[in-house]
């Protein structure tokens, strides 16, 4: 599982964990809460009435007293009441008032009178003194007439006459603890989702960093050109820190081991001819014999100086990580100067170059180094372009990229050297019989390409011939 995944999921799992905890905690208090503050409520008003209660109840007069006179217009009330967004539309008190024995004496709705209710909870704790209430259904099918009984003692001169119960249905406060659960519910949504949103971006952010680093780390295994992006943690700053000197002097040994290597491989072959005419020249030798090795040993000389120049040039350009000072440049004004440079060389062999097209604007890099770079494949086309032919520079604006060609109508490209040609010291025998290259012309030309953030290829034309295509950003 991606380290981004973990992230999110343990983000999540720890917020979401804890909001559901905190929602159901809560949840669960809402109603017994709304009960509470009702009980709350119930009792001062049951104290309010037992005082008005208790000079009917000790004269006898419930029936036709006070507390039945006010119970009545209380019942005939037109309630209109919004309260927090919820309209009450009528009234729900009810009561009855007992005896010292718990004898129904009064009764809202007229139907207790008489009863006993002394060991109803509510009559019975109020009558030994201490707080009574009970919870019981109106009506004993019916779960919604849950109601709650709260009492209070009725005296009168000091002494314990009897218990008013004020009872009133919890159904009558249900729509406010819904509704208190419902906000409940939507915040917790609210709460989720902004956790993961949060959870997101924190996984977003502490991963950003890795995988800048993954993906330094993957570029430096390939051609090592990405510099080190810029980190926000200092800790992630110090690895990168420590993955950079790392790359560098793994990327120095490496280096001087494989040119070390191929260096000596490839100068096995002009110190051996050097070394062979020197020991000919030794003995008496005609004078034509000794001018053909005195040049064959100058002509091996100036390979080996080509040799380490071109390795110095590649060496160089390798260690880059970026241009070091890079402006506009007119790209087909670059190309012409360096048609010019390539003129003797070409009218040498035979052939003629030909420039089309218009670069459609400036390229931003280094002129010595694109100078070179194209300078590099026309060696490469004359070289193999036969006498008598043209070879053929092209240039093709697209967007925001420039597109350059430069095609030779030689013999082309073997299958099995195309996925070569830009490998170091690989290098195809000339159609002239002349000896083969030093193999590093095309591999400078590919890291300049990519130095400049763009892309070279070569391959066969369709007509004949080899085409190198160049793709420059502009």
């Amino acid at each position: 599982m991606k380290l981004g995944i973990r992230l999110l999921l343990g983000v999540f799992l720890i917020v979401g964990l804890a909001a559901y905890f905190v929602l159901s905690t809560f949840s669960k208090e809402v109603k017994p809460g709304v009960r509470q503050g009702m009980e709350v409520a119930l009792v001062d008003t049951a104290n309010l009435l037992a005082e008005l209660a208790a000079e009917d109840l000790a004269r006898n007069t419930l029936q036709e007293g006070r507390l039945a006179e006010a119970f009545a217009r209380y019942r005939a009330r037109d309630v209109k009441a919004s309260i927090w967004g919820m309209v009450k539309e009528q009234t729900d008190l009810r009561l009855y008032v007992t005896d010292g024995q718990g004898i129904v004496r009064y009764d809202s709705e007229g139907e207790a009178v008489g009863r006993d209710y002394s060991r109803w909870n509510d009559v019975m704790m109020t009558l030994r003194g201490q707080y009574g209430v009970r919870a019981s259904r109106l009506d004993s099918g019916d779960a919604r007439s849950s109601s709650m009984y709260v009492a209070a003692p009725v005296k009168w001169e000091g002494r314990l006459i009897g218990v008013l119960t004020v009872i009133a249905p919890t159904a009558s406060v249900q729509p406010f603890a819904r509704r208190s659960e419902h906000h409940i519910r939507n915040a917790g949504a609210v709460l989720v989702g902004t956790s993961l949103l949060i959870g997101l971006l924190l996984t977003w952010w502490l991963t950003r960093d890795v995988a800048k680093l993954r993906t330094y780390a993957r570029s430096v295994g390939t051609d090592g050109r990405t510099p080190l992006p810029a980190l926000g943690a200092p800790e992630l700053r110090e690895l990168g820190a420590a993955l950079e000197a790392m790359r560098a002097r793994l990327d120095g040994r490496e280096y001087v081991e494989r040119y070390v290597q191929n260096l000596t491989h490839e100068m096995k072959s002009p110190l051996s001819a050097i070394r062979g005419a020197a020991e000919l020249l030794r003995e008496p030798l005609p004078d034509e014999d000794r001018e053909r090795f005195t040049v064959n040993i100058l002509e091996q000389e100036q390979r080996m100086r080509d040799l380490v120049d071109r390795m110095l040039s590649i060496a160089d350009l390798q260690n880059r990580q970026a241009l070091k000072n890079p402006g506009p440049l007119d790209f087909r004004a670059l190309v012409v100067k360096v048609l010019a440079t390539r003129e003797p060389q070409a009218a040498q062999r035979g052939v003629t170059c030909v420039l089309e097209g218009e670069a459609g604007g400036p390229v931003t890099g280094e002129a010595f180094l694109l100078e070179q770079a194209v300078g590099n494949l026309l060696d490469n086309a004359l070289s193999f372009a036969p006498t008598g032919t043209a070879v053929q520079v092209a240039l093709r604006p697209e967007g925001r990229a420039l597109h350059v060609s430069v095609r030779d109508r030689g013999p082309g490209l073997p299958d099995f050297a195309r996925e070569k040609v830009f490998t170091p010291f690989f290098s195809l025998p000339r159609p002239d019989g002349k000896s083969k290259g030093t193999g590093l012309g095309l591999c400078i030309v590919r890291e300049i390409v990519l130095l400049h953030g763009g892309q070279v290829t070569l391959d066969n034309h369709p007509e004949g011939g080899a085409v190198a295509r160049l793709h420059l950003p502009l």
